[in-house]
């Protein structure tokens, strides 16, 4: 039953976890920020409560009134910060329940999960705790429900029992006990952030800030919500001698509460202790069967580098733990960025974004390292990681040295580095930008790895591209680039056969890149270049692979135009795959490399393949504008 109900949870979650990709991007899905949008809810919670706390009068008689001083009198801060901290706790538990019921989805609580699991449960506890108690402080008709209805409800324990009488009367409210009030509010967020960094402290590389525009958003979203509907006190100041008889209940806290008024105190905490020890004791349920519990080891190239995966731990998890640098974004396969390479061994690939993924990706052997757990051991493939099984990736500032269009919708776009620096990469290779709110964009380097002074970029106008918009209305010399890299094995291989290059508007920056490196490294193998674009005008270097052909006699190249009707092209035309078939029926003794859009080349391999091109002789790099 419970087996069957973490599968439905987990196909809801992956419906509308992909549903979120469309709309907002891998990298900026909630979904995959869940634990660290919680911890940036905690911390609005905590500066909005300082404010409230430093207008706050802790006496009986003066806490109705300093926050009512609060909410009316100075509305612009005090009474739009006392809604940003009700909504903002209201957010987190709301974010701290889909965190839990998506981990329980897809059985992420065992092993040495387990740890995390149980410490959330007590975060739980503590985060109902303070947000309840923070219920009392107004001391309006609203506080009056929940205190009567917290003692009551505490009353039943052994010992707790004397606590009632502290609210029967008015004369048992007093200034102390309203201090002990205010002591538990402060007291209990402190303990509840030590056991947030304790709760993270079994999750390799956890992430505790949310990228940039998440975390803008939300506070966005919370001012919006507290400007439409700001929180005001409930039925005037507290009366004991009064009986409270109509509230507007906030669900998210005060939902135990309201049960009072249909069960006994005693059932209530009948409920409340069989959800609690469920959740303690659900990691060691049995909810389905499982193979004997061990651990495998895990050896990554290149370096190599080594892990010991415990039972049901990811690659990704197992590998960070140990140290090696591995790439990854979402976590939660949803982005494809840690996808590897299964060389030896078997794994189960888990739960993963289908577009991620592709049945033949898994087919030729590639998985998920954040979605994948070992089976037996495994060794696998990853491009980031250098001889010392250390991260080759380098983190760099770069500043633009120039602009130049090469066509109406190419720009080259230089890029140095501070104090003479270079960077080393080979031919092929590209780099990813990093944008302001932490996504990427990759561009090819377009230059040889013997002219590095300069980094060369081919940047294409996209429609609706955020980062080639800007490079074509804003950007200027001397903007500062944040970028990473080198990546890719888009590379040259060493052997005897002849060359093909196929290449896809600016997909020739990378081969632009490889044949200027094995002209200076006098590479004497013929190379011959197919260029496809759309329009003549589209052939923005076109002069310079020209004087190759002139000036190589190992170099050919032949551009084709897909749409272009013009009388005066005295070239190929139709798809640039096609003209290159219709000139080597037969691809059994060559080497094809194939970089271009993902249509592209989805449509040009399987082609080529069929024409006896061996898989191991043919490189590809497909690229997905991400204005698309």
């Amino acid at each position: 039953m419970i087996g069957r109900l973490q599968a439905l949870l987990r196909w809801l979650f992956m419906h509308v976890e992909a549903l979120f990709n469309r709309a907002f991007g891998d990298k900026l899905n909630p979904f995959y920020h869940l634990g660290s949008i919680a911890f940036f809810l905690f911390w609005i919670v905590t500066g909005s409560g300082l404010y409230l706390y430093a207008f706050f009068d802790t006496s009986v008689v003066g806490a109705y009134n300093s926050v009512e001083a609060l909410t009316h009198g100075q509305w612009f801060a005090g009474g739009v910060l006392r809604s940003i901290h009700r909504y903002a706790s209201d957010a987190m538990v709301v974010v701290m329940m889909i965190h839990l019921v998506r981990h329980f989805a897809f059985d992420r609580m065992r092993g040495f999960r387990s740890f995390s699991w149980i410490t959330g449960v007590a975060l739980i506890w503590l985060v109902y705790t303070a947000g309840v108690n923070g219920f009392m402080l107004p001391w309006d008709k609203l506080a009056q429900f929940v205190i009567d209805g917290s003692f009551e409800w505490l009353a039943q324990l052994p010992g707790f029992d004397a606590l009632i009488r502290n609210v029967l009367y008015p004369s048992s409210i007093n200034d102390r006990f309203f201090s002990l009030l205010v002591f538990i509010h402060i007291g209990v967020p402190l303990l509840t952030l030590l056991l947030m960094w304790v709760h993270v402290q079994r999750v390799p590389k956890a992430a505790m800030v949310p990228p940039r525009v998440i975390a803008i958003s939300v506070a966005l979203m919370l001012l919006a919500v507290a400007l439409v509907q700001p929180v005001l006190g409930q039925g005037g100041a507290a009366d004991l001698a009064t009986a409270v008889t109509a509230l507007d209940l906030d669900w998210f806290y005060l939902g135990g509460l309201a049960l009072l008024y249909r069960w006994s105190p005693e059932k209530v905490w009948l409920l409340t202790g069989a959800v609690t020890a469920l959740l303690v004791v659900i990691p060691w349920l049995p909810l389905k069967r499982r193979g004997a519990r061990r651990d495998f080891q895990l050896t990554i190239h290149p370096g190599p580098g080594y892990a010991a995966a415990r039972s049901g731990e990811t690659i990704l998890e197992a590998g960070l733990r140990a140290g090696v640098a591995l790439r990854y974004e979402c976590r939660n396969g949803g982005c494809g960025v840690c996808l590897c390479t299964v060389l030896n061994g078997s794994v189960d690939h888990g739960a993963y974004q289908p577009s991620v993924l592709t049945r033949e990706m898994r087919e030729a052997g590639k998985t998920l390292m954040c979605c994948a757990t070992p089976r037996s051991d495994v060794e696998i493939e990853v491009e980031e990681l250098a001889a010392d099984g250390k991260s080759s990736v380098r983190s760099c500032v770069g500043k633009v040295a120039s602009l130049e269009k090469l066509s109406a919708d190419v720009m080259r776009v230089k890029v140095s580095l501070p104090d003479g620096r270079r960077v080393d990469f080979t031919a092929g290779q590209y780099i990813n930008v990093v944008l302001e709110d932490g996504q990427r964009r990759a561009f090819s380097f377009a230059n040889t790895p013997q002219d590095n002074e300069f980094i060369e970029l081919h940047v294409r106008l996209i429609p609706g591209g955020r980062f080639t918009t800007h490079v074509f209305t804003a950007m200027q010399v001397g903007d500062e680039l944040r970028f990473e890299g080198p990546f890719g094995r888009f590379t040259l291989r060493e052997g005897p056969k002849p060359i093909l290059f196929v290449a896809g508007a600016t997909g020739f920056a990378p081969i632009k890149s490889i044949v200027g490196d094995a002209f200076r490294r006098g590479v004497q193998r013929p190379m011959h270049l197919y260029w496809g674009v759309r329009e003549r005008r589209d052939l923005y270097m076109l002069e310079l692979v020209e004087r190759w052909a002139r000036e190589h006699p190992n170099f050919t190249v032949t551009p084709v135009l897909s749409e272009d009707s013009s009388a005066d092209w005295p070239g190929r035309r139709g798809l640039v795959h096609e003209a290159m078939l219709a000139d080597y029926p037969d691809l059994s003794g060559h080497e094809v490399y194939v970089c271009g859009s993902v249509r592209m080349v989805e449509t040009a391999v399987p082609a080529f393949i069929s024409r006896g091109l061996s898989e191991d002789a043919c490189v590809s790099d497909a690229f997905l504008p991400s204005g698309s």
